[in-house]
């Protein structure tokens, strides 16, 4: 792969226990994403999906190995502000992420901090907050809007620090249905229409198969990783990692069990609905 935006090599972590051995979390990973890619991390509380997000803008360092951002090392403190720069962080609770009283005020707290000029902060804050679908609610206060209108105030947040790379850490967790879909369109609209580099930390399998690649986690390694047909299709190894799949391959795994030929890659309810009926011919 040509110059990843970001890269991990032989990535090690461990949490210090009092009077223990420490808890290692990530046991050499592996793993590069390319700029402009759409990368899912899936894998159930416990397989260090978190802990390697946040080894990805260095809120977390290696105990062993190295993190890569844009070929800088997160180990090296002089990089730290481009490497922030670089990748932004959106975390599962959006009330966190939010620091102001007023939805616009709270998306120039980014770039303030970073010493963007003023007229291109209002530039960039007016361009963010329209990206995410949010413009007309930039003078409401945050605390009034709904879960998944918080959430997208958060990652215009993050947009207007103006990042080549986001990651999301389980952003739609603590949300319904309706704001999980919202944020879930926002994430598709970055990533096709902006080029931003997408890394969603998730998991819900539903969300996982829009990306363009799946990478799953098992304790502390990447077990899996490919296109997320590819990687649906591998049931057992899935359901071995404590994971399930989505609903549509679900129905065609069971039917494959009964002896019927029927394609495991049926990601949509429509392909689906279209094997079930060939399947009936």
């Amino acid at each position: 792969m040509s110059n990843p935006i970001l890269k991990t090599e032989d990535l090690r972590f461990s949490y210090p226990v009092e009077d223990g051995e420490p808890k290692v979390v990530l046991d050499g990973v592996e793993l590069e994403i390319e700029e402009g890619s759409f990368v899912a991390v899936l894998g159930h509380n416990g397989s260090g999906k978190s802990t390697l997000a946040k080894h990805m803008n260095a809120i977390l360092l290696p105990s062993g190995g190295a993190v890569y951002v844009s070929g800088m090392d997160t180990r090296n403190e002089e990089q730290l502000l481009p490497i922030r720069r670089t990748v932004g962080m959106v975390f599962q609770n959006p009330d966190n992420q939010i620091v102001a009283n007023v939805v616009e005020e709270d998306c120039a707290f980014g770039p303030e901090n970073l010493g963007v000029p003023p007229e291109e902060i209002r530039q960039r804050v007016d361009d963010a907050l329209k990206t995410v679908g949010m413009y007309q609610y930039r003078e409401h206060a945050p605390h009034l809007l709904s879960g998944g209108q918080k959430q997208r105030i958060a990652i215009a947040g993050v947009l207007a620090m103006r990042p080549r790379c986001v990651v999301l850490d389980e952003p739609t967790a603590m949300l319904d249905p309706i704001g999980r879909k919202e944020v879930m369109e926002t994430i598709q609209k970055l990533n096709a229409e902006s080029g931003v580099t997408v890394v969603l930390i998730t998991h819900h399998m539903d969300e996982a198969a829009q990306a363009g690649r799946l990478v799953v986690m098992s304790h502390g390694k990447v077990v899996l990783d490919g296109a997320p047909r590819e990687v649906f299709q591998r049931v057992e190894e899935l359901k071995a990692a404590g994971l399930t799949v989505p609903e549509t391959v679900g129905l065609m795994y069971e039917l494959r069990q009964e002896g019927l030929k029927v394609p495991l890659d049926t990601l949509t309810d429509e392909e689906c609905a279209q094997a079930l009926y060939q399947l009936l011919q």
